[in-house]
């Protein structure tokens, strides 16, 4: 595990706020191949808000165990925002979860391009009852482990933001 005592401080605090709100999380994982549910069920009491994962690292996979559209990946490709939107809300649609975040991207250190260089990551989150979000990152090239921890830590964000914003109350008062 890629984990930092940091990241795992957030990921304990993200369990007791998602327990809090009765809410349960699932997760689309390709380039971070399952390192974000790793992290969150590495606290205890986890089971109660982590409701499944999917490690999706092939386009087959991401067809298959989560319905994104193979037309859709051959259209715009794996690492994209309409894969990482089609991640986020398949998930979501094949568990029982209330949130669901998918992390798309390439790691490298092979596989980049000018277009899509190493580095380049796109998050989902797709909510029950909202709109679904997009984040595109590009970390550069700071090695494999290091973007896999940095898309662990944004998709730990898009997390936070979620159950922020989700629970009665909140600033604005609204699901994303």
């Amino acid at each position: 595990m890629i984990a930092d005592a940091a990241l795992l401080a957030r990921a304990e605090a993200l369990v007791r706020a998602y327990a809090a709100a009765g809410q349960r999380i699932a997760t689309a994982e390709s380039c971070t191949g399952g390192l974000v549910a790793g992290l969150l069920t590495a606290v205890p009491g986890s089971s109660a808000v982590v409701e499944r994962g999917f490690v999706t690292y092939s386009n087959e996979a991401k067809a298959e165990s989560i319905g994104v559209p193979m037309d859709l990946i051959a259209a715009h490709g794996a690492v994209s925002e309409p894969v990482a939107r089609a991640m986020a809300e398949g998930a979501l649609a094949a568990s029982h979860a209330d949130v669901a975040v998918s992390v798309t991207g390439i790691a490298g250190p092979g596989g980049g391009s000018d277009a899509k260089p190493v580095g380049l990551v796109h998050f989902g989150l797709a909510v029950k009852g909202g709109a679904t979000r997009h984040v595109e990152r590009r970390f550069g090239d700071p090695g494999r482990a290091e973007i896999r921890r940095l898309s662990v830590a944004e998709a730990l964000t898009l997390l936070e933001e979620a159950v922020d914003l989700h629970r009665p109350g909140s600033p604005s008062g609204e699901t994303i």
